[in-house]
Order: structure tokens, then sequence, then C-alpha cells
């Protein structure tokens, strides 16, 4: 849980989350065509949301696909839910 928050902690890191449509899957020069971030910025956020969980990624040919990883988001965010609802 952590380390989600530390990833979505970043500006930059909650800008190119939000970049992504509902289901959508970019490749790195997708996401650096409309962020003002260099290429290898935007591959250092990228990887820094893939570790964290935030991001999914995948191999296709030369191209690494991401998406936001929706199931594992909502458990975590299920969890803060939970404990605020039991403990706060």
């Amino acid at each position: 849980m952590a380390k989600v928050f530390e990833a979505l902690g970043d500006e930059h890191r909650q800008r190119i989350t939000l970049t992504f449509e509902p289901g959508e899957r970019l490749n790195v020069g997708q996401i650096a065509e409309v962020s003002t971030l260099a290429r290898s910025t935007v591959s250092h956020h990228l990887k820094v949301l893939r570790e964290s969980g935030v991001l999914d990624s995948e191999k296709v040919g030369k191209e690494v696909y991401f998406w936001i990883n929706k199931p594992f988001l909502e458990g975590v965010f299920g969890n803060v839910n939970d404990y605020l609802t039991r403990y706060l």
C-alpha cells in the first residue's frame, strides 16, 4: 500500500495515470506525446508506477504497453476504505 501512495504522490505520475481512458493501453511514445516530459523521464515514471502495481504492462513486439491495474488498485483502496469505515 505504501508503494502505491508513494508512486501516486508525484504530480507527474498522477498526470500520467490520468492520461489513460478506461481499458486503454498506451506505450511510452503515446504517453510522451501528450506530456511535457521527455520520453526518458516518462519511462522512469512508468517504471515506478509499474513496480508499485499501479500500472501493468505487456511487451508486444518492440513496444511495451501499459494500462491501469484496476483490480489491484480496487483492492488497495478498498482496504483503505475498510480501515476508514472501521476505525474512524
